[in-house]
């Protein structure tokens, strides 16, 4: 199917053009909004085009905003060439994260269901532009999103102008799967009627004035994915760990379930395949390839999430089912799939991962060793002061066990210990519900520390306790120090 038979609106067949014109709507100091959440659905041609202007002599920076992380084509294009002043809400790529951690590119962490709003309130500025990758235009300019939604809503509603990108490569099949509804900003807001998670409320197509679309560009490339590393050991233990508590806490049935991206999420969503949960349910950000295995098993009746993050194995398959997977998925803006008030409504199990926790059940998820940015809080803070039950997840070592992963205080706290009930490592599951932060130590030391460093952490409180007592008993100095490695010239090392 050609791009003509993919526009509706025969009026704005005159406005398709190359990604080379349409990149000449982006200028210097601009705000541009683009579709993508995960490498999915993002905008392609018309980035790479104005990269290959800037690589040309142009001098040009401006804002990026997505819905989170988004594809080489985008991120990366735009960030080797130092296009980016200031980039929000999530990112992933290798360039773009040097960009920002060595102060090239301003970075705001956000949690993902506020952008939309606080795009629409005028906090983040006016948006310029926007760039859309859509399946198809309908006949009253309804731009049908491919596969993600994300903050796209939005940005095409508050943005000066719409560039759409008509995906060829994306199947029309994608049509209907998406649930599109904005909500009205406070206080005129009303409260989001969902009690089930294969609930609709809104239409298949983003609400689009045709006046705004400025170019209509041809687009093949297709998402560019990344790979999911193989289920390793501890990830299986994790896994086995945390559905185990599952089983005691809440016997054969679970509530809807929320997991992060990556790997480790993935292996949890692994993990339920072999379980005997039937009938389950996923009210999430994204549907990754064990979901899918899930589907495929009848284990899985229902998932919401705003983009499809599989590998790309995974994204072959769903092509290659797309007809059974759209009758269980259902695709939502962001401020919608992450939204706080739907999630504390339904009671879901919110499990996301960390990058370390502290003795006193706080978690980092962004900072390494408090200071370089990994990729962002994400959506895990929508969900972990809101859902029924939080969970996080992280190893009990890294650096093959050179770093302990539990330690005595994070070096930077974004999920703190008055949200989180439980903390799952490979070693054991720490149930912190209802515990005074002292009594979480032994918790958080016997259950989830491996064995190499609980002697460790036991001398550490124990020391803290005798020395400043407290609510929170914390020797700053050793605390913070705790990462910290030395050569054998004496000189520092992390």
């Amino acid at each position: 199917m050609g791009i003509e038979e993919r526009i509706f609106n025969k009026e704005l067949h005159s406005k398709i053009t190359t990604a080379e014109e349409a990149a000449k709507l982006i200028n210097d100091g601009m705000i541009v909004g683009t579709s993508g959440f995960t490498p999915c659905g993002y905008a392609k041609c018309v980035p790479m085009a104005i990269a290959e202007r800037i690589k040309n002599g142009e001098k040009m920076r401006f804002e990026l905003h997505t819905g989170a992380s988004v594809g080489v084509e985008l991120d990366e294009a735009l960030a080797e060439v130092n296009a980016i002043s200031k980039r929000l809400p999530y990112q992933t790529g290798k360039t773009i994260n040097k960009r920002l951690n060595d102060g090239d590119t301003m970075y705001l962490d956000i949690h993902l269901s506020q952008v939309a709003q606080q795009l629409r309130y005028g906090f983040l500025g006016k948006m310029d532009v926007c760039i859309v990758e859509a399946v198809c235009i309908m006949e009253d300019g309804g731009i049908v999103p491919s596969t993600s939604v994300g903050n796209t809503p939005t940005f095409i509603q508050e943005a000066e102008k719409v560039i759409v990108e008509v995906n060829t490569t994306q199947p029309m099949e994608l049509v209907g799967m998406s649930d599109i509804y904005i909500p009205k900003d406070p206080p005129a807001r009303h409260p989001l009627p969902f009690t089930d998670v294969s609930q609709r409320i809104g239409t298949p197509a983003m609400p689009c004035d045709p006046r705004k679309i400025a170019a209509i560009v041809p687009c093949d490339i297709t998402d560019k994915t990344r790979p999911l590393a193989p289920l390793d050991e501890t990830s299986k233990a994790m896994a086995a760990n945390l559905i185990d508590f599952l089983q005691y806490l809440y016997g054969d049935t679970l509530p809807p379930l929320q997991s992060g991206v990556g790997n480790v999420a993935n292996a949890v969503m692994a993990g339920l395949v072999e379980s005997k949960y039937e009938n389950l349910k996923c009210w999430t950000e994204v549907i990754q390839d064990a979901m899918l295995d899930l589907i495929d098993v009848g284990k899985l009746t229902a998932v919401s999430g705003t983009s499809l993050s599989p590998s790309p194995d995974g994204l072959k398959r769903f092509y290659a089912g797309i007809k059974d997977y759209r009758q269980k998925i259902i695709l939502r803006p962001q401020e919608i799939s992450n939204n706080p008030e739907i999630a504390r409504r339904l009671g879901v199990i919110a499990m996301n991962t960390a990058l370390e926790a502290d003795i006193y059940g706080n978690t980092n998820s962004t900072h390494m060793f408090g200071t370089r940015m990994v990729n962002g809080i994400g959506g895990s803070g929508d969900f972990s002061r809101n859902a029924g039950l939080t969970v996080m997840l992280t190893p009990s070592v890294a650096k093959g066990g050179a770093i302990s992963r539990i330690v005595p205080h994070v070096t930077h706290y974004d999920h703190t210990e008055h949200e989180i009930h439980v903390i799952v490592t490979e070693q054991g599951v720490a149930d912190l519900r209802g515990l005074d932060p002292r009594e979480k130590v032994a918790v958080m030391i016997e259950k989830c520390a491996h064995p190499d460093y609980k002697d460790m952490l036991w001398d550490y409180y124990n020391r803290a306790k005798r020395e400043v007592g407290g609510h929170i008993p914390m020797l700053l100095d050793e605390a913070y120090s705790w990462h910290v490695r030395f050569n054998e010239t004496g000189t520092m090392k992390i």
